[in-house]
């Protein structure tokens, strides 16, 4: 389509006085370049896959039904799953005609114990998997792959926007999806690997966990405080952090890098923040640092947690009916 020279300098000068976006660096290249993107990328389809495929054995579509998912939902689900299915499919096979040996499904452990707990992780998992290709997408080198994984990316963002829909959250809650780099996805991926052997070893490391105080409170931006349970003791035996170092949780929304300085609440254990900031909404990641303007892999010493958070005074006044 083309558009005449007055609407680009419409169009040019609508974007000058809109708010600032701030511009993530683009993340390096691992070792091994595109191969290892791949077997990155097919790391989490697998266990996207096997996620769908244990939750739609151990729940029937009458369960589904009953947690309050009508028609066509399960439905939808087994086509999610098929979708997983055939990402592995085409990610091993690109690896396998490139001469790359691919990785190979592991053994995972999921926490979801009912139907709301597994749409409730679906959405999380739908989420990362978007952030996941987002953030690789500038590292890839060839061209078709970076189309091919593309072509994904927009899929896995309609299963997020669909999941959450479901949920009764907002399908597109901020106007950027947020990309999270290689070490960040990692450390959220093997919180759920709990067993088996691959021939491919990738070169990323998972980050400390980081926890979240559980609230019956929904986070609101600009309003809602956070409670890290038991970072600051994490972090003071493992990086030798004192009372005095200053930390910072970092909050990724969209293309934005939030720092908020945390605190010490009595009991001298936690990690807190007053109130998280403004201007943040949907599946929000944070982690700590050790800077506040300098967010790299080697500042990082805890995290990502995984926050829903809605615009302030836009958040259900029912508390959650679970805290755990």
């Amino acid at each position: 389509m083309l558009f005449p020279t007055t609407a680009l300098t419409l169009l040019a000068a609508g974007l000058s006085t809109a708010a600032p976006v701030e511009k993530r660096i683009a993340y390096p290249a691992p070792p091994g370049g595109d191969g290892t993107i791949l077997n990155y990328a097919l790391t989490l389809e697998y266990l996207e896959r096997k996620f769908y495929m244990e939750g739609l054995a151990n729940y029937t579509h009458a369960d589904f039904v009953a947690a309050g998912f009508a028609d066509p939902f399960y439905a939808n689900l087994q086509e999610i799953y098929h979708d997983e299915q055939t990402h592995v499919a085409f990610l091993s096979g690109a690896l396998t005609a490139a001469g790359i040996t691919p990785t190979v499904e592991l053994v995972y452990c999921f926490p979801s114990t009912d139907v709301l707990s597994f749409v409730s992780l679906s959405s999380v998992l739908e989420g990362v998997g978007v952030s996941a290709y987002l953030g690789a997408a500038a590292s890839i080198m060839d061209k078709d792959y970076i189309t091919a994984a593309g072509s994904i990316l927009t899929v896995e963002s309609r299963h997020s926007a669909y999941i959450r829909s479901e949920l009764g959250e907002s399908p597109f809650p901020f106007p950027f999806d947020t990309p999270l780099d290689f070490d960040e996805v990692y450390s959220l991926a093997s919180a759920f690997i709990c067993g088996g052997s691959s021939p491919v070893t990738l070169p990323f490391k998972a980050f400390p966990p980081l926890t979240l105080q559980c609230t019956q409170y929904y986070y609101e931006a600009n309003r809602s405080s956070l409670t890290f349970h038991d970072a600051y003791a994490s972090a003071s035996s493992t990086f030798g952090i004192t009372p005095t170092t200053p930390i910072y949780a970092v909050f990724f929304s969209g293309l934005q890098q939030l720092p908020v300085q945390v605190y010490i609440p009595d009991g001298g254990k936690d990690y807190k923040v007053a109130a998280l900031p403004a201007g943040i909404a949907g599946q929000v990641y944070v982690v700590l640092s050790k800077s506040d303007t300098d967010f790299s892999d080697e500042n990082i010493i805890a995290g990502p947690a995984i926050l829903e958070v809605y615009p302030k005074g836009m958040a259900p006044s029912a508390p959650h009916a679970k805290c755990s």
